[in-house]
């Protein structure tokens, strides 16, 4: 019977593989999968994880030889090879999301499969572990829940939706006037946590819109479990949905490059396009005293992927005035890690709200 293949990426589905366990040292776990052998786990579940662990340590690191963006690319392919390469240790899941192979697995495996990919499939499912660990982490946070300022509540994470644990777009929503009875627009609302903030401060109701069916369940689900179902609702779609909005906000990808993966699109936006695609239709989708507030890092200015100055200039391209900017410092743990090859950027990054009207 032919196994389902979980992937996150554009992996191809492996079509024959050897079967390793508990004997296997991560030396030559490596050398195999760098000959492209895909290696099928059985045995015990610590034991793999502690393989798969050992290998990524003796992969190469990434330098910060050469320029910031020379650095920040050698890190981007660094991490790539490292999926790539560990992504060739298989285990093997039944039609209950089961590991029936691998002793003593974590009981919660099949909720957390459950949780990320909904019904199993009945011939069973082949995934790499380092995906599947990603999958039982990402279950963790949806227990745990995620507090965000100024939030009455947890809010519900779920795989494959970017979790806002950097709260710099957060608090800089926060620092907006007066939204009460606003109709406002989200534009790319993940988890609907920026919907939520809005709905917090007064805003009558918002329209949430994304792209990503996994969003689009997250959104919904923080929605009622916050009981606001009835003044938040969620299309799957891209960009505006019909009509016009008092409030408009959206907190685009900042890094104008390709996505590699699925994760990668809430970070990586491929020549613009979201961010370009939200200025040009914004004047036509705002109320006639309506305001747009794009939360954006200047990453990619610090990087030399953006001039400085042009996303201010294409504010006037698009009928578009900037009237006022909040900015925040980053507060993320590697802003202030000297050791990470691209500390020096890091350290500067500052993400900016910029409130547009019409021109």
């Amino acid at each position: 019977m032919t196994l389902a293949w979980k992937s996150e990426s554009d992996a191809s589905s492996p079509t024959q593989w050897s079967v390793v366990g508990d004997a296997l040292k991560a030396d030559d776990a490596l050398k195999r999968v760098r000959r492209r052998e895909w290696l099928l786990y059985e045995g015990d579940f610590h034991n793999a994880r502690q393989l798969v662990a050992a290998m990524g340590r003796r992969l190469k690191k990434p330098t910060s030889a050469g320029s910031p963006l020379e650095a920040f690319r050698a890190e981007r392919a660094a991490r790539a090879l490292e999926h790539e390469t560990l992504g060739h240790v298989l285990v093997e899941l039944d039609s209950k999301w089961a590991l029936p192979k691998l002793k003593r697995a974590p009981p919660d495996v099949a909720f957390a499969c459950k949780l990320a990919w909904g019904a199993a499939p009945r011939e069973g499912t082949l995934v790499s572990l380092k995906t599947l660990l990603g999958v039982l982490g990402a279950a963790e946070w949806s227990k745990k829940g995620l507090e965000v300022p100024g939030l009455p509540k947890k809010l519900v994470t779920r795989y494959g939706v970017y979790v806002p644990t950097r709260t710099d777009y957060v608090e800089l929503l926060r620092r907006v006037g007066e939204v009460k009875g606003a109709k406002c627009f989200d534009i790319g609302t993940g988890t609907g946590v920026l919907a939520l903030l809005l709905l917090q401060k007064g805003a009558a109701s918002v329209i949430g819109t994304d792209l990503e069916p996994r969003a689009i369940e997250c959104a919904r689900e923080n929605a009622r479990v916050f009981g606001v179902g009835e003044r938040f609702v969620v299309e799957e779609r891209a960009l505006f949905p019909e009509g016009k909005a008092e409030v408009i906000v959206c907190n685009p990808p900042w890094v104008p490059e390709a996505a590699k993966n699925r994760f990668d699109r809430a970070v990586f936006d491929d020549g613009s396009a979201m961010l370009n695609g939200f200025l040009s239709g914004l004047a036509s989708h705002l109320s006639a005293r309506g305001r747009g507030l794009l939360i954006i890092s200047n990453l990619a200015e610090l990087l030399g992927l953006r001039d400085v100055g042009a996303l201010e200039k294409s504010f006037g391209e698009h009928g578009l005035k900037c009237v006022r900017t909040f900015e925040q410092g980053a507060k993320h743990g590697k802003a202030k890690d000297t050791e990470d090859p691209l500390h020096a950027v890091r350290s500067k990054e500052v993400t900016t709200l910029y409130e547009l009207v019409r021109a």
